[in-house]
């Protein structure tokens, strides 16, 4: 047995010129190591009665006092048989942290043939990508990664909320609902969330329709005035020409005076229809704030839960 080989190893004075022990039994006490092959020997024995609720409690005991990835193993055989998969699948993953070569091979081919399974028979996979620097993504209310980057989660099948939230942007809330065997992937943006605040027109426009308003009204106005000194002189003119009948020899300032009259007029009257609408403008152009429209979202699309090898789960089981 593995972990009995290396707990005698431990214990023997000649330990040292043996070969060196793995790297997840090494700065454990001999007290802890003992206490865990204890519990061990119990929880196999409760395993072989199926008392399965049992053997998982000493299993889960023992590793309190050692991380060991072969009790892993065993803790994911009972989780498995007891309807736990997911526990399964994060406690399989346990035992093939330490890499290759960390615990017996058949052992570690069990592992990675039994995940296999989990993923395409009884398991899903929630794979999200975020490119928001600083943005929080979270799994079911869970922090998971922090943008930009992707994560790949495995995730019991049903509904799931993946949430993505940045500090100055709207809060994403995505419900996925993945089935067994597949994998959810997909892509969430985000959008500014801010206040806004502008008018209908720039600030100088009404100011310049009422500026020329007044210009224009201010041209008429000359223009009248010189149409009027232009009516004086032609009568003047007259008076000086004539008695009681005559005939004008000149009527160019009087028709220059009725022409300058009329284009006066008009200006006048444009004038003050620019210093009306421009007053209206100003009064108008009053500041409006509004909230930036909501952009962002995520969208999500399901495929087949990717694996290296579609080899059956192996059903040898030790004690």
């Amino acid at each position: 047995m593995l972990l009995s080989g290396i707990l005698v190893a431990f214990c023997a004075a000649s330990a040292r010129a043996e070969t060196p022990r793995p790297r997840w039994s090494e700065g454990i006490p001999a007290d802890r190591m003992e206490r865990a092959q204890a519990l061990f020997q119990e929880a196999r024995e409760l395993h072989r009665a199926l008392m399965l609720g049992e053997a998982r409690a000493k299993y889960e005991e023992a590793l309190s006092y050692w991380e060991n990835p072969e009790l892993r193993l065993y803790l994911a055989r009972v989780l498995m048989r007891t309807g736990k998969p997911l526990l399964a699948y994060e406690n399989l993953q346990k035992a093939l942290w330490w890499g290759p070569g960390s615990i017996d091979p058949a052992y570690e081919e069990e592992a990675r043939t039994a995940m296999r399974e989990l993923e395409q028979r009884e398991l899903s996979a929630i794979r999200i990508r975020c490119h928001e620097p600083g943005a929080a993504v979270m799994l079911d209310g869970k922090p998971w990664f922090v943008g930009p980057g992707s994560r790949r989660q495995i995730v019991i099948p049903g509904e799931h909320i993946v949430t993505a939230k940045k500090t100055g942007y709207y809060r994403v809330a995505k419900p996925v609902v993945v089935l067994a065997g597949k994998e959810a992937a997909g892509t969430i943006e985000l959008s500014f969330d801010k206040i806004v605040t502008e008018r209908q027109w720039p600030v100088w426009l009404p100011w310049g329709v009422a500026g020329a308003g007044v210009a224009l009204g201010l041209l008429g106005a000359g223009l009248e005035w010189q149409a009027t000194v232009l009516h004086d002189e032609a009568r003047q003119r007259f008076e000086r020409a004539c008695d009681w009948v005559c005939t004008p020899q000149s009527a160019d300032k009087y028709d220059r005076g009725v022409m300058e009259s009329r284009i006066a007029i008009g200006l006048i009257v444009v004038g003050g229809a620019a210093l009306v609408s421009g007053s209206a403008m100003e009064a108008m152009n009053v500041p409006r704030s509004y909230r930036t429209e909501d952009r962002g979202g995520m969208k999500v699309g399901l495929v087949p839960v990717v694996s290296g090898s579609a080899a059956a789960l192996l059903t040898r089981i030790s004690f």
